[in-house]
């Protein structure tokens, strides 16, 4: 523990440097005028405040997928990487949600629009709005983020029905301090602002005085012959404002409640029947602002499950987003300023869609798809994140179970592709990157014909990875009860196979396919289980070297229309074209795809030759692994593979250095020992049937 905060002396002290100093100083509106001058950003509106706050703490232009990735979503800064978003298709809709604050930062018309972020269960996007009203928060109570209101003061003095509780009033709306100053005279004073704003926007501010306010600036301004000079003076006071949910004050979330108990009046705000009895009815000083509207002005308003509202109830948002003002009962339009973000999923969406009631209200929404992750090695990164996160027991995470993990809620999630030049495991891994030079596989082409069979796009239905999480917290809970301490891609399969019937949110229709999608993980999985165990015993980098020696003397030989020298007899001879399809078959490189893949290694050699680079197979992946391959061929047939399954017919040194040739590779001992079985079973199997 830090020293300074070991006391309540240290603590305290701590706590006081973290607050802004003018949080509890009120200053005078001169003051405010000259601060707004000196920095005009402190007079920015709501969409234009949040536009800079996602730049304010960074940025990053992935030019590959074309979108600038905001590090509050893809490095999270203020919470030290807790709470990370993983996945192209994730930072595709933040950067389009971003983007359409931004247009509304610059008056382009999604000021005026609802930001409605349509996903399915689990994808991210209730956490992702999370993130935004914690980082406004953050961001208001930083210097580059800093706005102000103000608060009536010594209003007895001047009004005499005025209740002694209320001599000091505080901004109802929280309104920027601008608004005081008469329309004509405000226009003046914004025209001199935006000459020295340095903004991709212009400050605007049309507001009218909320009716509280208004009611108090007319009886002032008659009680001093329209000096406003001195309504301001005597009775204005300038305070910092921090937004906090908490409060209720610049954030404010708003959730459905039950049909029949749905109340405009949560919206707009109701009368204060507390001071009906002091002033009257019909007197704005009785009206309540506490409406979620009210209380999410010059901020965030954040609609949870926001199209499970009643048609009736959602009204009130045709004005709140396209005229930006609220219609309370029996009270006047109160102008609002504030970012209004919807959540809602696909069964809502489609049911408000196809209503013609609702035309007006979709035609006030920006609808922003937020998807599942459909890069599997992504999708292993959330659950890395969970387990960061989480009081993990000591358990070791074997290679491949979260990846193996995350490519079955891809499967899940993935239009299956056409005709049977690709399977869908292969499109999987396309939209993971993995794809080699030589592969014929147009991942662009893949995403645009997934997009022509779905209804919204790929990656809006299927296993959430919230599921997926939740199997995997049970493997990890039930490994401990039995005192494993490791985690295989095995445990976690069995977890997925008894448990896809029991979860409410995977529709009965999908159970079929779903458990066909988990046999082809466990496919891929025994895959890259031989793979491993093929590395642990065949694995020789001498050997390697000279095969790959071999193979572009005979290429280079091949390519140049040579002969090559033969390394026993030291004769001049043809190409060895066997040996050269040995190794290009390990790569299932067909026989007229040969020449492309000899003249991309050729060249690959000659491009690191010129750089002064010696040749190396381990630095090209494809011409590595089959090398790899090929020298698991030719040792293979010495290795007694029923042994792995049996530990009484192995000599224990020679499985400890299997075991250990594991271990490298990230292995614990026990699910070394676990795969050597499971491979060695694998592999036994099939060369009996061979």
């Amino acid at each position: 523990m830090n020293g300074d905060i070991e006391t309540l002396e240290g603590l305290s002290k701590h706590y006081k440097e973290s607050v802004p100093e003018d949080l509890r100083e009120a200053k005078s509106f001169q003051w405010y005028l000259e601060e707004v001058y000196a920095d005009p950003r402190i007079a920015r509106n709501a969409h234009q405040r949040v536009a800079d706050m996602f730049d304010y703490y960074g940025t990053e232009y992935d030019e590959e997928a074309g979108i600038v990735e905001y590090l509050m979503a893809s490095e999270d800064p203020i919470h030290d990487g807790e709470n990370t978003f993983y996945g192209r298709e994730v930072h595709e809709s933040i950067h389009e949600f971003v983007n359409k604050v931004k247009s509304g930062a610059r008056g382009l018309g999604p000021e005026k629009r609802i930001k409605l972020l349509l996903g399915p269960v689990g994808s991210g996007k209730s956490h992702f709005d999370w993130m935004v009203r914690r980082y406004f928060e953050d961001y208001t109570m930083r210097d580059d983020g800093r706005m102000y209101t103000f608060r009536w003061t010594n209003l007895t003095d001047v009004i005499r029905d005025q209740d002694p509780a209320d001599d000091v009033v505080h901004s109802p709306m929280n309104q920027d301090p601008l608004v005081l100053v008469p329309q004509e005279q405000r226009d003046m004073i914004i025209e001199q602002l935006n000459e020295v704003l340095d903004a991709p926007y212009t400050i605007r501010n049309d507001q009218a005085l909320d009716p509280a306010s208004e009611f108090y600036m007319d009886k002032l301004l008659a009680y001093y012959d329209d000096d406003l000079e001195e309504v301001v003076s005597n009775h204005i006071e300038i305070i910092r404002l921090v937004a906090s949910e908490n409060k209720r004050q610049c954030v404010e979330t708003f959730e459905p409640k039950d049909k029949k108990n749905q109340d405009e009046t949560e919206l707009t705000g109701d009368v204060n029947y507390s001071k009906l009895a002091v002033y009257g009815e019909s007197d704005p000083r009785a009206f309540d602002y506490s409406g979620a509207f009210c209380n999410a002005n010059r901020g965030l308003f954040s609609g949870e499950e926001l199209l499970k509202l009643q048609r009736e109830f959602l009204y009130d948002f045709l004005h709140a987003s396209q005229e930006q003002t609220i219609k309370p009962k029996n009270n006047p339009r109160i102008d609002i300023d504030q970012v209004i973000v919807g959540r809602t999923n696909m069964p809502e969406y489609k049911d408000k869609k196809g209503d013609e009631k609702m035309e007006a209200f979709n035609d006030r929404t920006k609808r922003i798809d937020f998807p599942y992750v459909l890069e599997y090695s992504q999708e292993a990164e959330i659950y890395r994140k969970m387990l960061r996160n989480a009081d993990v027991p000591d358990m070791h995470i074997e290679p491949h179970t979260l990846e193996m993990a995350g490519l079955f809620g891809v499967l899940t999630r993935v239009v299956e592709p056409d005709g049977g030049n690709i399977s869908l495991v292969q499109k999987a891994k396309a939209y993971n990157g993995e794809i080699d030079d030589g592969d014929d596989v147009d991942v662009k082409k893949l995403r645009e014909e997934a997009e022509g069979k779905t209804d919204i796009g790929e990656g809006m239905e299927g296993v959430s990875a919230r599921f997926i999480g939740d199997e995997i917290a049970e493997a990890i809970m039930d490994s401990t009860h039995r005192g494993r301490g490791y985690l295989s891609p095995l445990s976690v399969f069995n977890h997925f196979e008894g448990n896809l019937e029991n979860h409410g949110s995977i529709p009965e229709d999908n159970l079929e396919r779903y458990h066909r999608y988990l046999e082809m993980v466990r496919e891929e999985y025994k895959e890259r289980a031989i793979e491993d165990v093929r590395h642990a015993l065949a694995y020789d980098l001498d050997e390697i070297q000279r095969q790959g020696e071999k193979y572009m003397d005979h290429v280079m030989a091949y390519i140049d229309d040579a002969t090559v020298q033969d390394e026993l007899t030291g004769r001049e001879q043809e190409p060895d074209e066997k040996f050269l399809r040995s190794v290009e078959e390990k790569l299932d490189i067909p026989e007229d795809r040969k020449d492309d893949f000899r003249q991309e290694v050729s060249n690959w050699v000659s491009r690191r030759a010129r750089e002064g680079q010696a040749f190396d197979p381990q630095d090209n992946d494809r011409l590595r692994r089959a090398l790899e391959r090929k020298l698991w061929e030719d040792k293979k047939h010495n290795i007694n593979f029923s042994a792995l399954v049996s530990a009484n017919e192995l000599d224990d040194d020679e499985r400890n250095a299997w075991i250990d040739a594991l271990v490298e590779q990230g292995y614990s001992r026990d699910g070394a020992r676990e795969v050597l079985e499971f491979a060695g079973a694998e592999v036994a199997k099939s060369e009996l049937e061979a």
